[in-house]
């Protein structure tokens, strides 16, 4: 059961190429299992999220973030009466466009390519997200992309610049940055993919940090969103400790912050009564969290970043990841026969060499630094 404004696949505007519906799914399910079997997708599996992939089995990589993001927003989609599918969907594709070695190499490919091309260079994941399911999947014969639906696509365009959405839209006029232009906000559940991020990646990073040794439990309890369900796992259970007691402090946390975003996004949908997924388009963000996690989740990330982030032996690691980065792109840049055809002929060279480095896992990315300079970074 869909409330009226959730988006509902019979009112979808559609796929820039239109096609025969599927006889037994809806076209939001149709754009999931398009995902699942992309190329992209599979290679998420071997980039990093903030450890790097062979520093440990156990650690988050981007496709495992993925799938449990997509398990906490269809968990609050399903409370909401929000499309599950359509929510799936955006989560399991968030992250496509994301390039090896986690921010790290983002932060090197978006130098390289400025540097480059400083007027039309650089590089943002999750306008590469949107590229990767519009063009660079190669898997059918009518189109390149993956052909998604309107809704779909707007929730993987998290963020746009005003320069890169006017470019979009002078190609896709009313796309999916329109929005960026107009100032409007995308679908619900598109908005509820964003927020679920958000409680995802608060409580892996906690679990990978402690996992790593980078983080102690002594720590986290001068952090006011971890620390209180920690006291409570703690006095319902006084023999806790160790990875149970942060197993349970982290769950206990997650649960919070999903039954938070399940109030506030009530209380808002109260407050502003949408009539319909477009309706909801022209008012203020309606999925959301509560003031009080909302400044806890601030603490947190500061946390995080003073802790985790920046902690020497993970800045280390991401400066030589830079380096994997910076090095391959110049290579490329400067003997494109270095890449695979497809890529060495075509015609914008920055462009080429940015999206065959965005695509690359960390280990290809190491055995093709290896393989070009001879070096071992790692």
């Amino acid at each position: 059961m869909l409330q009226i404004y959730a988006s509902h696949p019979e009112q979808s505007r559609g796929r820039r190429r239109p096609e025969e519906p599927a006889p037994t799914r809806n076209d939001f399910q149709r754009d999931r299992d398009r995902i699942v079997h992309s190329t992209a997708f599979r290679r998420l599996v071997y980039k990093t999220q903030v450890f790097l992939n062979h520093e440990g089995d156990l650690f988050r990589t981007r496709l495992t973030h993925s799938i449990e993001l997509a398990q906490i927003a269809r968990s609050i989609a399903r409370e909401l009466q929000l499309n599950e599918d359509l929510v799936e969907a955006v989560a399991l594709a968030h992250d496509l466009g994301h390039t090896p070695f986690g921010h790290a190499g983002q932060d090197a490919l978006d130098e390289c390519a400025r540097r480059a091309d400083p007027v039309n260079g650089g590089f943002e994941h999750n306008l590469q997200s949107l590229r990767v399911v519009d063009e660079l999947e190669e898997r059918y014969p009518a189109f390149d992309g993956l052909n998604l639906c309107f809704e779909t696509r707007e929730g993987i365009l998290k963020h746009c610049s005003r320069a890169n959405a006017q470019r979009l839209c002078a190609a896709e006029p009313g796309g999916p940055a329109q929005r960026f232009l107009d100032r409007t906000v995308p679908s619900l559940e598109a908005q509820l993919c964003h927020i679920a991020d958000e409680v995802a990646y608060n409580a892996h990073d906690i679990d990978d940090g402690v996992r790593s040794g980078l983080l102690s439990l002594e720590q986290l309890d001068d952090v006011a969103l971890f620390a209180e369900h920690a006291r409570s796992a703690r006095a319902e259970f006084p023999d806790l400790s160790g990875r149970r007691l942060m197993f349970e402090s982290v769950r206990r946390m997650l649960s919070a912050q999903i039954y938070d975003v399940m109030d506030s996004t009530k209380a808002m949908l109260a407050q502003h009564r949408p009539h319909s997924a477009d309706d909801a388009r022209r008012m203020p963000v309606i999925v959301g969290f509560s003031e009080k996690i909302v400044a806890q989740g601030v603490e947190l990330k500061r946390f995080l970043r003073e802790n985790l982030y920046l902690h020497p032996q993970v800045t280390d690691k991401t400066e030589r990841a830079k380096t994997v980065v910076r090095d391959l792109f110049d290579i490329y840049l400067a003997q494109p026969a270095e890449m695979p055809e497809a890529y060495a002929a075509q015609a914008n060279r920055v462009r080429s060499v940015t999206d065959y480095v965005a695509g690359m896992t960390d280990r290809f990315a190491l055995r093709e630094h290896h393989r070009l300079t001879g070096r071992s970074l790692f």
